[in-house]
This record gives C-alpha cells, sequence and structure tokens, in this order.
C-alpha cells in the first residue's frame, strides 16, 4: 500500500512539473518573445513592462487556463460516458453524438447562407448543443430497449454513420438548388 501511494504521489509530482514546464513554455510563445526570467516576475507580480504584462495577463494566461480546464473537462465527459455505457469503446464520436451536433451545424449554416445570411458563432455553437441533445436523446430511448450497454454502443452506429453521411447530401442539395 506505501509502495504504490509513494509511486501515485511521485507521478503526480512528475506531472505537476510537467504542466508547469508547459505552462511557461506556453506563455512564451507567441509572436511576441518574452524570456522566462520575464515570464517569471510577471507570474510573480515584480514585472515592469505594462506591455508584456498585459500579454501575458490578458491574452496568453487566459488561453492556457481555458485550454487546461475544457481538456479536463472533455477527459471527464468520455470518462462518464464510458462508466455510464460500461464500455471502454463508448465515446462521443462512436455514439453519434458528435455527428449529430456536426449535422445540425451544417443544416443551420446551408440553411442560412442559402437565406443569403452569415451564421454567427453563437448560432453555431448553439445548433451543435441543440444537435447533440438529439443525439442524446435518440440514443436514451434507445438504451431503454436494449438491455445489454454493448449492444446499445453498436446500435447507436448506424445513428451516427447516417448522420456523418447526409452531411455532403444536403450540401449537394444545397448547391442544386441554388443553380
Amino acid at each position: 500500500m506505501k509502495k504504490a501511494y509513494s509511486r501515485y504521489l511521485g507521478s503526480f509530482v512528475l506531472l505537476a512539473a510537467l504542466v508547469l514546464v508547459l505552462l511557461i513554455w506556453n506563455i512564451n510563445a507567441g509572436s511576441v518573445h518574452l524570456p522566462v526570467g520575464e515570464i517569471l516576475r510577471i507570474l510573480t507580480g515584480h514585472g515592469a513592462d505594462s506591455t508584456q504584462s498585459h500579454i501575458v495577463w490578458d491574452i496568453r494566461l487566459p488561453r492556457i487556463l481555458s485550454a487546461m480546464l475544457l481538456g479536463g473537462a472533455l477527459s471527464v465527459s468520455g470518462f462518464l460516458l464510458q462508466t455510464f455505457f460500461a464500455n471502454p469503446i463508448a465515446g462521443p464520436f462512436v455514439l453519434g453524438i458528435s455527428s449529430g451536433a456536426k449535422l445540425a451545424v451544417s443544416l443551420v449554416m446551408i440553411f442560412l447562407l442559402s437565406q443569403g445570411l452569415l451564421a454567427s458563432s453563437l448560432a453555431l455553437i448553439a445548433a451543435a448543443f441543440v444537435g447533440a441533445m438529439i443525439s442524446m436523446g435518440f440514443i436514451l430511448l434507445i438504451s431503454n430497449k436494449v438491455k445489454k450497454m454493448s449492444m446499445l454502443v453498436i446500435s447507436t452506429l448506424p445513428f451516427s454513420t447516417l448522420a456523418s453521411n447526409n452531411i455532403p447530401i444536403f450540401r449537394l442539395i444545397n448547391q442544386v438548388s441554388m443553380l
């Protein structure tokens, strides 16, 4: 037990050090070169140049922290899908959730562009969310009928394939209707 604990602690310390090194490296990456010493001074609050401080605190650090947060959220969502379906290959791509989101976004884009309107990022994000929720609703409806979770994963593959393969068909129909 003590050996396993020290191994986990060592792994955690190694990963934390790696995250700190990558954090400094990502802050350094960009069109404006910042020396590592200057980055450390800015992070500790002793940076003198307001432009460099603005670059670190207002541009680079929020991007890095949001990427870390979203990456963690994606890993937790994948873990929850695999736990819920009791299947290690269950994921948003296999279950058709991402295909439903992609289909909804493409339909919204085709509809708005055929009307001569531009789609905002908010509209596309909302369409992706609605498409993913509709796909998840189909999965939950199927899960009421299927007793084995492995069978549920297999039964969602046709929906995933259908949603992914219809996008080029809708694009073709839109191009033909514009002629």
